[in-house]
């Protein structure tokens, strides 16, 4: 019962975008170990950049 609670609880998160910090560390971890990743400031604050810089509107 409690694996099953774990699994849901994991998939909620990913579902959310809430683990995204921790995916970023795994991802950059793999691809860029000699570079110090971003501080979980600094990663939310440059995908709120990306997310809502340039165009916002669909037509």
């Amino acid at each position: 019962m409690r694996d099953d609670l774990k699994k849901l609880w994991d998939f909620m998160r990913e579902v959310t975008g809430d683990d995204a910090y921790e995916r970023y560390l795994t991802r950059h971890r793999e691809t860029h170990p000699e570079v110090p990743p971003l501080t979980e400031k600094e990663f939310f604050a440059s995908e709120q950049d990306r997310k809502w810089s340039g165009i916002n509107r669909c037509c």
